[in-house]
């Protein structure tokens, strides 16, 4: 492939119409196919046959963007129709795994999901969003657990080994 065939992240993503963030994601999460390096040495790209695949898709570039929409604990309780507080227990026991996060201007983490999963999530395990706790999970919150670092983790080791 010729090198005026790739096209740097910076001018995919400005193509694919993404944000940077968005763009990186897409990449981690397989939706969007990079190159190796070549003999030059040159940093990876994205080929133009993969920028024309992604934008002859159906309802591009919207779903693209919905695939790698993030949402934080505010948006994602609306999502579930839960309250923060119930969101953020679900997270902590491990029921949603974050696929990001960041550290705020006071320094707290911000822990950021996927919104299609939510949708899944709220979709496959309706019992959990309404009503109490289970007793095992509300052992673990009044523990103290937390298995969102754990579960982020595990989810960005397994997207690290695949690439």
């Amino acid at each position: 492939m010729a090198v005026r065939d790739t096209l740097t992240h910076a001018g995919a993503a400005r193509l694919l119409e993404l944000r940077r963030a968005e763009f990186d994601l897409a990449v981690r999460l397989g939706h969007i196919r990079t190159t190796t390096a070549g003999d030059g040495g040159g940093p990876p790209g994205v080929a133009r046959e993969e920028i024309d695949r992604l934008r002859a898709a159906p309802g591009f570039p919207g779903e693209l963007r919905q695939r790698v929409r993030t949402v934080g604990t505010k948006e994602g309780a609306e999502l579930l129709s839960v309250s923060p507080g119930r969101f953020t227990r679900l997270a902590r026991m491990g029921c949603v795994a974050p696929i990001a996060f960041y550290l705020n201007r006071y320094h707290a983490v911000v822990w950021l999901y996927l919104a299609q999963e939510l949708t899944d999530f709220g979709r496959m395990h309706p019992r959990l969003l309404s009503g109490r706790t289970p007793p095992a999970q509300r052992a673990l919150l009044d523990a103290g657990e937390d298995r969102r670092p754990r579960t982020w983790r595990g989810r960005r080791l397994g997207l690290l080994l695949r690439s």
